[in-house]
């Protein structure tokens, strides 16, 4: 089993600059400097990584050290030189050159002073980010324009902006043994479920693996462990103020550093249902958009199977509906069809995400024309047919989490694969097995379906409409909170 052995800052200047040369790796990578100094009579080296210091900064300590006089600095200790002469608020220090090495890479300077025992930390640092913007998949009419980017820190200041509870916790924790991922367990202390926070940090203290340049989609692998599972257990969102909803709720979020999107634990089903528009609009204008919303993922789900039910078994039609089928069946069976179609929609989502903008309205009149009518014109397809999977394509699209939509495709086709073998106890049997499914499945411990499965009349109210805030004096029991009211 692998140790951590600590290396100690030596007394000599001579020893500790050898140890940061070798470990950064100064000479063989450019951006890696090392500059050294000698300011009052001591000599001193910093090391830092180009473009993650700000250069004005450290000007302007360097011009205060440099007007030190020798006296000054002689028989100064490094927590005098911090607290007297390097004007500056994060600084810190270590005796262990592990640590200050990790810090460099982390954007930090280190500076070493000849006959100290510590590195003095300076946390300088400035990373290349984009200002908050709109997120593109959770966008609303009225509301915030602001959103999360790839710059921790600022995420952490969004949410403080939104929550200024002196409970707030923001708890540090490191993972990747050489990427040293930066992340965040965010929380109110005074709401959220104690056992709950303990369950999450002791899931990411125990990731042990080399690095995570994937950032939240590997740490979801990692907290959740279900590898087979096309649910998402987490919830993501880009905005800053539904993370703020679910923290006054009780819910436990992460920030990593390095994306956009804050991890949002424990979720239910319906938690990946809703969005900040129903709560941008008047109550019963909200409750009206969750309904359509509802209305259009379950169609999506259900009624290209119910439909092909009805097509292959003509004795289930009522004669008020015997509209429903095709005129011309099409020179290839109808599953095969669904299956083209499907798989196509996938082709052109995935050419539509790597098509750049210039090209989008070139890539949208060529899959009009080849899946439209000349598809219908060569006998591949039937006009039903493009029908109601355009239907099910809206419903996908209309679903605000787009983790879930992804999962509601891969049950669409199961349920198409089970009613195409065995007709209508397939279907039925297949819409079983997904609602078991469901009802087996938790989130932290949490009833994925709650409140339908196990039943809470008055929550689910609050799920399937949406209710007028000052009705829900209520945070959800189901997470167990330390202030249930609000």
């Amino acid at each position: 089993m692998k140790t951590d052995v600590k290396n100690n800052v030596s007394n000599s200047l001579e020893a500790n600059v050898d140890f940061f040369k070798k470990e950064l790796g100064v000479g063989k990578s450019f951006d890696v400097i090392q500059l050294e100094v000698e300011y009052a009579g001591r000599k001193m080296a910093l090391f830092m990584v180009d473009g993650l210091v700000k250069d004005d900064m450290l000007h302007l300590l360097l011009k205060f050290m440099a007007n030190l006089k020798e006296d000054q600095l002689q028989s100064a200790t490094i927590q005098q030189l911090m607290k007297s002469y390097l004007p500056y608020i994060e600084l810190d220090s270590t005796d262990d050159l592990d640590k200050a090495v990790d810090t460099v890479l982390a954007g930090p300077t280190a500076l070493v002073v000849d006959g100290a025992s510590e590195v003095i930390l300076i946390d300088a640092r400035t990373y290349p980010v984009r200002g908050p913007e709109e997120p593109d998949t959770e966008r609303v009419v009225r509301g915030s324009r602001d959103g999360f980017v790839e710059t921790i820190v600022f995420n952490t200041a969004l949410i403080r902006r939104r929550v200024r509870d002196r409970t707030l916790r923001m708890e540090y924790i490191q993972a990747g043994r050489r990427s040293k991922t930066d992340m965040i367990i965010c929380y109110i202390e005074d709401i959220a479920d104690g056992e709950l926070v303990d369950k999450i940090k002791d899931k990411l203290s125990s990731i042990d693996t080399d690095g995570l340049p994937m950032a939240e989609k590997t740490i979801e692998e990692f907290i959740t462990g279900s590898y087979l599972n096309p649910f998402p257990a987490v919830r993501y969102t880009e905005r800053p103020d539904t993370a703020a909803v679910h923290l006054f709720e009780g819910h436990v979020c992460v920030l990593v550093d390095g994306s956009p999107s804050v991890l949002i634990t424990p979720t239910t089903y319906w938690h990946h249902l809703q969005h900040a528009e129903e709560y941008r609009n008047k109550p019963l204008v909200g409750a009206y958009l969750r309904i359509v919303r509802f209305f259009a993922v379950w169609a999506s789900l259900f009624l290209l199977p119910l439909w092909y039910l009805l097509t292959i078994d003509p004795s289930l039609v009522p004669k008020s509906m015997k509209f429903i089928g095709p005129n011309d069946p099409g020179k290839i069976p109808l599953f095969l069809q669904f299956l083209i179609i499907e798989i196509g929609i996938d082709m052109l989502r995935m050419a539509a995400i790597h098509t750049p903008t210039s090209l989008a309205t070139a890539l949208g009149l060529v899959a009009a024309l080849m899946i439209g009518q000349v598809a219908v014109e060569v006998g591949l397809l039937t006009n039903e047919v493009i029908l109601y999977l355009a239907l099910a394509a809206i419903g996908t699209f209309a679903t605000p989490s787009y983790e879930l939509s992804l999962a509601n495709r891969l049950v669409r086709l199961f349920l198409l694969i089970v009613t195409a073998l065995f007709h209508t106890f397939g279907l039925v049997v297949g819409f079983t097995l997904v609602i078991i499914y469901l009802a087996r499945m938790k989130s932290f411990g949490v009833p994925y379906l709650w409140p339908f499965i196990p039943f809470d009349i008055k929550a689910l109210r609050d799920v399937l409409f949406r209710s007028p805030i000052p009705l829900k004096d209520k945070r959800p029991r189901v997470l167990e909170p330390k202030d249930p009211d609000r």
